[in-house]
This record gives C-alpha cells, structure tokens and sequence, in this order.
C-alpha cells in the first residue's frame, strides 16, 4: 500500500470528520496544501470552467491529464472526480479505476448519473454492476484506492430519500468504500444517510441552498466534507464581478479587495532547504 493511499484511507477512521478541499488547477492546489489540508479532490466542473467548457464535455484523456496535473502539484493524497467514468458499461467502470491509479491517485469518484437528460440516473441494477465491476478493478490492483460511490439522485429531480439510501446500500454491499449523497437537503436527511450505511459518507458543501458546519456534519455521522465546484465558483464570481465593473462603471473598486503579489507569491515559493 502506497503512502499516499494508505494515509488517506486513514483519514476516513476518523474521530470526526475531515475537509477534503477541491483545487481547479495546479496554483489552487499549492495553496490548500500551504494552508494545512490533508488531502485534495479535484473537481469536475471546475476542471471544466477552466477550459471554457460544459461540465461532462471534457474527454477522458484531458480528464486524467488534469488528474495528473493535481497529483504531481503537491506531495498530498488526491481523489478524482471521474464523473460516470469513461462509458456506461461495468467495464468501462472498472477500466476508469485502472486508469485512474495509473497516474497515481489515491482513490476517485464514481456517479451514477448517464449524463443523458432525458433519462439522467442510471437503471438501478446497471447503477450496481458498474460500482461492482469497479471494486473488482481496485482489488486487483497493486496499491490501495478509495473507491466513492455517488447516488445523484438528488441533483437530477429524483429527491428520493428511499431511493438513494437503497442504491448507497447496494453499493456498500458491493465494496464500496465510501458513499455519497450530493445535495441531501437537511441535516436530518443527512443523519438518516449515515445511519443507513456502515460506510464513510461525504457530504459536499455549496450544493442547493443547505448549509452545515463541519461541527454539525461530524455530529450527524459525516466523515467527510468536500466543497465540489464552490471554491471554483466562488473564484469565476469574484472574477466576473470585477470585470462587470469595469465595463459598466470604469471604477477599479476590485484592486481593494485582490490579495497581495506577496502574499499570493508566498503560496508558490520553494521550501527552504
């Protein structure tokens, strides 16, 4: 078992619940492993606004490129937003986490939405097959891997409390090693989830109008907290506010508020020897 795997499985034992922050780029990832956090996760979408495209319009090959990009930034332990993976077969699943370990992740990310919005979220039994064929994939390989299974019911206009919990369960009892519900609507919502299942479970942050504290979500059963596309979008807001003031006012209000050349350069030095 690798370091980097190895530590971060470790982290879902707990006690409590960690923050797993999700850089776009190699700059953002520098940062949050300047500032203390113990892993990262990349984030699909803002992978995506990074290159001016849709979420799900980035191939797979740009996809693990970019995965790279985020492992090779920093010493720390990454898990990757793979999205449904490379297709919609059980086999493409399991070729996702061959892939995905190759280039050195410690663990990633599989949904169960088709990417399809006349029929967004996968038939129940396929929804398993895919996360079994992908266990089978990550217990053959050399290293460790954290596997997340996602149930996106939630985000594509099922808000099936039921629903979800069954397909978390279904893939728990398939080898799953952490389960995900991304925009469960209230901590109530939350702490049924997590007492559904006797796997870790990630709530994202900056999804639907919810919002928890890291306290109330460790409180709920939580282990693990990422923040998705929030930072992502919160960086492109604060970019396209300041640009909206310049063409419509000609003000510069925006240079109060930019951090400091030292302090952004500071983020970026070489550690002294």
């Amino acid at each position: 078992m690798s370091t980097k795997a190895a530590a971060f499985r470790a982290l879902h034992d707990g006690p409590g619940a960690f923050i797993l922050p999700n850089p776009w780029d190699v700059g953002t990832a520098r940062i949050l492993a300047s500032l203390g956090f113990p892993a990262l996760a990349t984030t699909s979408a803002g992978m995506a606004f990074s290159r001016g495209v849709l979420e799900g319009q980035t191939s797979p090959e740009d996809t693990l490129a970019h995965c790279a990009s985020i492992v090779g930034a920093t010493p720390l332990p990454v898990s990757a937003d793979l999205e449904k993976g490379f297709g919609d077969s059980p086999e493409s699943a399991a070729e996702t986490m061959r892939a995905a370990a190759g280039i050195g992740l410690a663990g990633g990310s599989l949904e169960d939405h088709t990417g399809r919005t006349e029929a967004p979220i996968y038939d129940f039994t396929l929804a398993v097959e895919r996360i079994t064929a992908a266990v089978e994939a990550r217990n053959a390989l050399p290293e460790d891997f954290v596997l997340t299974a996602r149930c996106e019911n939630f985000l594509w206009g099922r808000p099936d409390l039921d629903d979800t919990i069954r397909r978390l369960q279904a893939f728990e009892a398939a080898g799953a090693d952490v389960l995900y519900a991304p925009g469960l609507p209230h901590l109530h919502a939350v702490r049924i989830v997590c007492s559904a299942v006797g796997k870790p479970v990630n709530v994202v942050i900056g999804i639907g109008a919810a919002r928890f504290t890291a306290a109330e979500l460790a409180e709920a059963g939580v282990r693990r907290i990422s923040i998705g596309s929030t930072l992502a979008r919160l960086a492109y807001g604060s970019f396209a506010r300041a640009a909206r003031e310049m063409r419509t006012s000609g003000t510069f209000e925006l240079a109060t508020t930019a951090m400091g050349f030292a302090e952004l350069e500071s983020f970026f030095a070489p550690p002294a020897v």
